[in-house]
């Protein structure tokens, strides 16, 4: 290799010698060997990319090297087509094809944003750009246009993420209108299930007719009854009653009066004025009372606003906690996602678990007590959905106890009844999660084991059981500001270790 100095004199000739074949002499081969591979060192930067964008970037803020000028608004805005056209299909088509544009040093564009241009602009030359409530509403419609799909995610990501009560109808009618459909979807999803808040927000009163429509027909819309979607229909109408009332047969077909009670239809219901002035909205109520009085031809009577809504819980799973496996008591813990639809293994507890009981109280899944095949337990263990760990930072109870009844009443955990390996209890503690204490309250009137508690209507009730000799069908509830347990009637058979819950 010959290397002219820059200095301008010749030096002498440098040879490089490299490694040969082992078993060959320069510029000989042997027979039967391969020729060794000529030396290479591939490389790959991973700085090169990055460092020309910047430099590209660097380049358009001088105004060197630009070829084109966008007119946004009153901005003009400097660039190289190439860029442009690489990262936009818009502009690549505008470049690239027959259109004026392609020929034209100067561009206007239309409908758009200029701070948003801009910083989509931005976003070309260096990959960074920062969504914000402030930007969000101008950036997704320039995104669209420009055909920036990754911008139009991160917008919609942002958007996803804001969803609240008060703002999630606006967010779903942006949505519709820019054509995001998983943004749209999941906006919908927020309204049906959040709908008994949403129904009293100002942007609820303002909706089209066609939207609340769209809403109130949903089989998903989460409510306790079919009175709050009249309730919330009615205000809607009410806010502008001058223009609105002609919708209200239109909207009030898609409330299912029938499955109204007989007293709300009757006297609220078809007592309204508004509802009386109205013949198509006289013969809903018709419809709805000859389906509640003539049970027998129900049948014949099914359609749309005879069946029940089903509303999805969103987030909400199931768990199966310990309990028996061939013969042993186990600390396995399964999940079931009711939107797939399967079951799936989750972390164990730190004990092997029969007769525990459990409850979530602030998100948080608590097992109680049982019995590990050995001994009674008075520990407790605390699970986080969120983490997937289960702690053991939790006060025990003051008693061991398994088959105990256990649920969650105005923020407190309950422990009812149970068994201490001696005798059947009678005991009720309660616990404090900001103090992380439990204190005993008022004991019930009968001792339970196997008992089975639910709470309804600001009470806890303890149904069934066993007294340790035989199963019970006893009902008893217990009265949290009284502090008191009181019998109740009931005609409940004798039964233990069941399951309760309320609906």
């Amino acid at each position: 290799v010959n290397i002219d100095s820059v200095w301008g004199w010749a030096s002498p000739p440098l040879r490089l010698h490299l490694a040969q074949h082992p078993r060959s002499r320069m510029g000989e081969m042997v027979i039967g060997e391969r020729p060794p591979s000529p030396a290479r060192l591939a490389h790959t930067s991973e700085k090169h990319p990055r460092g020309t964008l910047t430099e590209l970037n660097v380049l358009r803020r001088h105004r060197e090297l630009c070829d084109v000028v966008l007119n946004v608004g009153s901005r003009k805005i400097f660039a190289h087509r190439v860029i442009l056209s690489a990262c936009s299909p818009y502009f690549r088509a505008m470049f690239t094809g027959e259109l004026a544009e392609s020929r034209q040093t100067e561009v206007t564009i239309r409908d758009i944003d200029e701070v948003a241009m801009e910083l989509l602009i931005d976003f070309c030359y260096t990959s960074h750009i920062v969504v914000e409530e402030g930007n969000v509403q101008t950036l997704l419609p320039a995104a669209c246009l420009l055909q920036l799909a990754e911008i139009q995610d991160i917008c919609c990501e942002f958007l996803k993420r804001q969803l609240d009560p008060s703002n999630c109808l606006g967010i779903r009618a942006f949505a519709d209108t820019h054509s995001c459909r998983e943004l749209l979807r999941i906006a919908d999803k927020f309204t049906q299930h959040n709908f008994q808040e949403v129904m009293e927000s100002e942007e609820f009163l303002l909706l089209p007719v066609g939207q609340l429509v769209d809403i109130i027909s949903s089989d998903e819309l989460n409510v306790r009854s079919e009175e709050q979607v009249f309730s919330a229909v009615m205000s809607w109408v009410k806010y502008n009653v001058s223009e609105r009332r002609q919708h209200l047969a239109q909207v009030l077909q898609h409330v299912r009066l029938p499955l109204l009670s007989p007293k709300f239809l009757v006297g609220t219901v078809g007592s309204d004025l508004l509802v009386r002035s109205d013949e198509a909205c006289r013969d809903l109520v018709d419809e709805a009372k000859n389906y509640l009085l003539l049970p027998q031809e129900r049948p014949l009577m099914q359609g749309p606003r005879t069946r029940p809504r089903k509303p999805t819980r969103r987030g909400e799973v199931l768990f199966a906690v310990g309990g028996w496996c061939s013969g042993d008591a186990i600390a396995s813990v399964e999940r079931f996602d009711p939107q797939s639809a399967d079951w799936k293994m989750v972390a164990p507890m730190s004990k092997r678990r029969c007769g525990v009981g459990v409850a979530v109280l602030n998100d948080l899944l608590y097992a109680v007590g049982g019995h590990d095949g050995q001994s009674y337990l008075n520990s407790i263990e605390r699970y986080d959905p969120q983490t997937n760990q289960w702690s053991c930072d939790v006060a025990p109870t003051t008693s061991c106890r398994t088959s105990v009844g256990v649920a969650v009443l105005d923020g407190f955990l309950y422990a009812v009844g149970g068994q201490d390996g001696v005798q059947c209890l009678n005991h009720v503690e309660r616990y404090d999660p900001k103090e992380n204490k439990w204190g005993k309250v008022a004991p019930m009137t009968t001792r339970r084991l196997g008992v089975a508690v639910a709470v309804l209507g600001g009470f806890l009730y303890a149904i069934g059981g066993s007294d340790g000799q035989c199963p019970l069908n006893t009902v008893e509830r217990y009265d949290p500001r009284q502090n008191k347990w009181s019998p109740v009637i009931t005609n409940v058979n004798e039964k233990k270790t069941f399951g309760l819950c309320c609906i």
